[in-house]
């Protein structure tokens, strides 16, 4: 078979695997082209760069992905675990720092500033403590029934963190609330 480029006349391999003779062929019909390079300095290589970038798609990344219980769940665990043991630095550090400094700040002190909120204020502020920490208890217990082997199919992982939800709708309000 006859093909037309600019160098005039080639002869294309028949198809197939391309062996011995064939090869040779196909090596002939490779032209060799020049390239030109031209030598940049550093500041003209980070132009480039950058609008080579600014031309690249960007990764949808998360937006992407429909939200799944398990990553919900598995992220507030993490979240409540870190406000609590915060919360519970601070106070601990504020009841340290306040005996050391002779300020009056003891449990005491504590309990009477929160008898004298009015009760929306109360049932919001054990609300912020309860939920947190019923929804970490719970979940808390999930993993150890993980740990025994248990429920680690796709149903038990969504039949436990449904659990975990009940649980701490009924626990968190039943301490906010009562």
């Amino acid at each position: 078979m006859l093909a037309r480029s600019g160098l005039g006349l080639l002869r294309k391999p028949a198809t197939g695997a391309m062996f011995g003779a064939s090869r040779l062929a196909v090596s002939r019909m490779i032209v060799a082209r020049s390239v030109s390079t031209v030598k940049a300095s550093h500041e003209q290589e980070q132009e480039i760069l950058i609008a080579q970038r600014k031309n690249r798609p960007q990764s949808p990344h998360l937006t992407i992905y429909k939200p799944q219980l398990t990553a919900i769940l598995s992220t507030f665990h993490r979240l409540t675990g870190v406000a609590m043991a915060g919360s519970f630095y601070a106070l601990t550090c504020g009841l340290a720092a306040s005996s050391i400094l002779g300020l009056p700040f003891d449990g005491a002190s504590l309990v009477s500033a929160f008898a004298a909120l009015p009760v929306a204020i109360k049932v919001f502020a054990k609300a912020l403590m309860a939920y947190p920490f019923a929804y970490h208890f719970a979940n808390g217990i999930r993993h150890l029934v993980w740990d025994f082997g248990k429920e680690l199919t796709i149903p038990g992982v969504y039949r436990t963190g449904y659990i975990v939800l009940g649980f701490t709708a009924a626990v968190g309000s039943y301490l906010a609330f009562f």
